[in-house]
């Protein structure tokens, strides 16, 4: 029995010895050297497991110096392997170990060029014939690990497929879980932490659930470069990356035992130092940018921030010439055949791939439409973005357009892109250095809607300088936008905005592109009480502060605005899309007002140049509304030339004139030497001075016209005479002369009526004509024009008439000169010119009886006085006998005539012969010259004498011109004409 025992125990020495033996170092050289073995025979590099350990009792397992690769540049390779297998796997019905450890592990992980794995090449595996088994719901092999450590680790990782290679590195990783298992519902503690050369480091607490796949934790990035990565970016973006590190951190879930479930929560993240360029120019400058309390809901679709803060942003932005935005250059183009391509990749990985076996077709069940997922929902708590500067520039333009947004402020609360309530925005820029704008308010995005009060100060309108001036041939030289306003957006489809508020612009000054004159400019415009609401606009008042306007006639005849607006291309409109018919904007200005106002008119012509100003503005325009027939009063006062008052008074309505205008407009003192220019082209004449006063009215009503045109000329001297083509063909002087009055004034009344609805019937040319047929009708019949301004017909007194042979002015000849008289004391400028005048056939019979008559008395009272007899004191008082006139008669003849009578008459009787004697006496003294021009003398010397002396006219103004005897007379009296002149 003790032999027994003995043997028993010897065989169990033996079989406890062999087994350590056999577990000790048969079982780890054979395992090392089938592994060797393998490892040569399936490697591609030099390949080799250093020693294998294994105890039999514990069960534990070592594995030492794996090193698989060069051998200064392994690929793979560990220090240790360590695993503990628990005896109770036995009974358990799982594989358990109880520890797994890995240290000094290296895994050299890279990507040629042309993609291909350098792990992938270490080994020659062998190729598949059979395709692999369709994958079926039985359960995985049970293991439970109740721990498993990776220490000290390290990793290289190296992609050379991009343009610049991708390289990172870690060299101290290490992981550590306990309670691993592929049983269900079990979950298994997990503690990971990386960190490499470069700085960033990875840490990683949570659990893990292999069945059903579940994990949470806390995951975090620390001072990761991006650097690292960015080649990935580079090669889909042409940005270059020149610093950049970035720093999260988040709290998780997954849950993917019946769908993809992936919760964030408290997550973090912080951006330092981006700086991002773009061809060598800069592109993105972030200083900082944090994100905090952030979460997510993969299942949900929705993500919340709880707060965003950034400072000190800087970005770069343009539109290039053919206007695209030079930011979205930089992105990859869209590749219509995109999906095609992919396509084509999944083919060509699948070629690879062994092909899957397909399953027969059910067509039991049918295909039911899934409804698309919701959108993702944001909900951003705040957003403070601060001193920011924003570049931007238009290239597309002929002028360069720079715009600077800084220092620009953002700030969001409450944001939630599902639009169930709105967020407060607020905005506050600098705009290119003098400028600022502010926004806040309330916004909403279901639907878009706002509510902000936005000002703005000092906006420098040159922005848009190069916007207009294409469009306008003007410059803009300067102008400033400030505004206080509230704005509504309440739709975009169709647009439905609303505007409320004061705007004003400073500063404004436009010159014409052409002359480089000013066009327009003013002070201050003020815009008070403004309410635009889409298809209305009102203003309850508009100031003007010194503002100026400038309007030239061109030499050409056009003026400076009527070729400002530059043709544009007609834009072809198909014939398929009908017009849009739109109603007219309704308008309501509650009045405007004009300070210190100023314009300048000049006419170029005109040679010499016309240019006058108009100063001292002042006044104001009542209510305008284009939907109210309402009358808006008017009341302007202004000066002339500095010194030439003006005044604008009365009503109108602005959008429909020919319903309702009474507009009186007064000119008083203005210069007459100003409109030398227009009295040298129409005249012909200059102005050497004179005053104009000037009253306008014009009354409408129901497109009917009732205007007066008052003219008052005061002292006006005409100067020196100009050749014009343009002159009036009129007597200019003389017309003046007839116009002034007794104190040197020109006063004219220019009546216009008619009815405007009339395409035939304008204004201006019938004041012209009427104002013509004045000077027409006041020099071509200059003597009824005096009559009228006297008695009021229109007497001729351009004669006086006498009765044939005679000089003695009777009745109706003195009543004639006694109206003139009157005439020219009314119009003092004027001068008479009297031409005397006697006929041959009217006046020289009833001369030549009186002078025979005459030589009568004469001969007789020479006969008296040779014979001693008494004599009266003029022979004029004698009477001569018919008796006596025979003997007087013959001597007569013989006197006058220097000749004898014909021998004939000897033989007649002494009746007859007296007859033919008388006959040839009193025709040789009815054709004298002398006698008729004696006449015509007399008659004009008593027509001057009448005026100076009964009429009271200075006889300076009177002027006896040569006589003229013509043959006949139109009438049985003899007129003598008179002539009017200026002096």
């Amino acid at each position: 029995m003790r032999l027994r025992k003995k043997t028993v125990l010897v065989s169990l020495l033996v079989a406890v010895f062999a087994y350590s033996l056999i577990g000790i170092l048969l079982l780890p050289a054979i395992v090392l050297h089938v592994a060797n073995q393998q490892l040569t025979a399936l490697s591609n590099a030099p390949a080799r497991l250093e020693r294998v350990e294994f105890n039999p009792f514990s069960f534990e397992a070592t594995l030492w110096n794996l090193h698989i690769g060069e051998p200064d540049a392994p690929q793979i390779a560990f220090r240790r392997l360590y695993a503990n297998l628990s005896l109770d796997s036995l009974w358990r019905g799982a594989l358990h170990l109880t520890d797994i450890e890995l240290e000094r592990a290296h895994g050299d992980v890279r990507f040629n060029q042309d993609g291909e794995l350098n792990l992938l090449q270490l080994f020659n595996l062998p190729e598949r014939t059979e395709p692999e088994p369709p994958a079926t719901d039985s359960q995985p092999f049970p293991v439970e690990l109740d721990r498993i450590a990776l220490i000290k680790n390290s990793l290289y990782f190296e992609d050379q497929r991009t343009s610049e290679p991708v390289v990172f590195a870690y060299d101290d990783l290490s992981l550590e879980l306990h309670n691993l298992s592929t049983l269900p519902d079990n979950s298994s503690d997990m503690t990971l932490s990386a960190s490499g050369p470069y700085g960033a480091r990875l840490d990683w607490q949570g659990t893990l659930s292999l069945l059903p796949l579940r994990s949470s934790g806390h995951v975090s990035v620390n001072a990761a470069q991006l650097q690292t990565i960015w080649p990935y970016v580079r090669d889909r973006v042409a940005i270059t990356l020149q610093s950049g590190a970035l720093s999260a951190s988040t709290d998780y879930r997954i849950d993917l035992s019946e769908r993809t479930d992936v919760t964030l929560s408290n997550a973090q993240l912080n951006l330092q130092d981006l700086n991002l360029d773009a061809e060598d120019r800069p592109l993105l400058r972030i200083p900082s940018l944090s994100l905090s309390d952030g979460s997510m809901d993969l299942a949900q679709r929705q993500a919340r921030l709880g707060a965003l803060q950034s400072e000190g942003l800087e970005a770069w932005a343009a539109r290039t010439e053919q206007g695209d935005i030079d930011l979205l250059a930089l992105l990859p183009a869209t590749d219509p055949d995109a999906n095609n391509s992919d396509s084509a990749d999944t083919d060509a990985v699948d070629a690879r791939a062994p092909a899957p076996v397909e399953a027969e077709p059910n067509t039991d069940t049918a295909i039911e439409p899934t409804a698309p997922p919701p959108p993702w929902q944001l909900k951003v708590s705040a957003v403070d973005l601060n001193n920011y500067r924003l570049h931007l520039e238009d290239r597309q333009p002929a002028q360069d357009v720079k715009l600077e947004l800084a220092p620009l402020n953002l700030s969001l609360r409450d944001f939630d892109s599902s639009g169930q309530a709105p967020f407060q925005l607020s905005l506050d820029t600098g705009v290119n250095t003098t400028g600022q704008l502010q926004a806040s308010g309330d916004v909403s995005l279901t639907p878009l809607s706002a509510n902000l009060q936005v000002s703005s100060s000092d906006l420098n309108l040159q922005l848009v300088r190069a916007y207009v001036e294409p469009l306008v041939r003007i410059q803009l030289r300067s102008g400033l936008l400030g505004s206080q306003l509230q704005v509504q957006l309440r739709g975009v489809q169709p647009l439905d905005i609303g505007v409320s508020g004061d705007a004003d612009v400073t500063q404004l000054h436009i010159v014409d592109s052409a002359r480089k004159r000013d066009l327009l400019k003013w002070q201050r415009l003020e815009l008070n009480g403004i309410d635009y609401q889409t298809d209305r606009l009102s203003i309850d008042g508009v100031a003007l502060q010194q503002p100026y306007v400038r309007f030239i006639i061109n030499e050409n005849l056009t003026t400076n605005f009527s070729g400002l607006l530059v043709e544009q291309p007609a834009a072809s409109t198909p014939a398929s899309q009908p017009q849009a018919s739109s109603k007219p904007l309704a308008l309501r200005i509650g009045g405007i007002r004009i300070n210190d106002g100023s314009a300048n008119f000049a006419d170029f012509s005109l040679t010499p140049n016309f240019a006058t100003a108009l100063g001292q503005l002042n006044g104001s325009i009542g209510t305008i509304d284009n939907q109210r027939p309402l009358v808006a009063s008017v009341d302007i006062e202004g000066r002339v030339d500095r010194y030439a008052p003006v005044t604008i008074k009365g009503g109108l309505t602005p959008f429909d004139p020919l319903n309702s205008l009474d507009i009186a407009t007064r000119f008083r003192n203005v210069e007459l030497t100003t409109l030398t220019p227009y009295s040298g082209k129409f005249a012909g004449y200059r102005i050497r001075k004179g005053r104009l006063n000037l009253d306008l009215r014009y009354r409408i009503e129901q497109g009917q016209l009732n205007a007066e045109n008052k003219l008052l000329l005061e002292g006006l001297q005409l100067g020196e005479k100009v050749d014009s083509p343009d002159a009036v063909d009129l007597p200019v002087r003389l017309a003046v002369a007839l116009l002034k009055d007794t104190n040197g004034n020109i006063d004219l009344s220019l009546p216009v009526s008619g009815n405007l609805e009339d395409p035939q019937f304008s204004v201006m040319p019938i004041v012209w004509q009427t104002l013509r047929n004045l000077l027409l009708r006041a020099t071509q019949a200059p003597f009824k024009f005096i009559a009228g301004l006297v008695s009021g017909d229109d007497q001729d007194l351009s004669q006086v008439s006498f009765a044939p042979g005679q000089k003695e002015l009777d009745g109706s000849a003195q009543s004639a000169l006694d109206t003139l008289a009157s005439a020219l004391q009314e119009r003092p400028a004027l001068a008479l010119e009297i031409e005397g005048l006697s006929t041959l056939n009217e006046d020289g019979p009833p001369l030549a009886a009186a002078r025979l008559e005459e030589e009568y008395q004469q001969l007789l009272f020479q006969s008296l006085q040779r014979s001693g007899a008494k004599v009266p004191a003029s022979p004029n008082e004698l009477t001569v006998e018919e008796d006596d006139k025979p003997a007087l008669l013959e001597g007569i003849y013989r006197s006058r005539l220097k000749h004898q009578p014909p021998p004939e008459w000897a033989e007649l009787e002494p009746e007859e012969r007296a007859s033919q004697l008388e006959q040839a006496v009193l025709a040789y003294w009815s054709t004298n010259e002398l006698v008729l021009r004696r006449l015509a003398q007399a008659r004009a010397a008593e027509i001057k004498a009448y005026l100076v002396e009964r009429g009271g006219l200075d006889a300076q103004r009177l002027y006896l011109i040569d006589v003229s005897t013509p043959q006949t007379s139109d009438s049985e009296r003899v007129s003598v004409p008179l002539h009017l002149d200026s002096q």
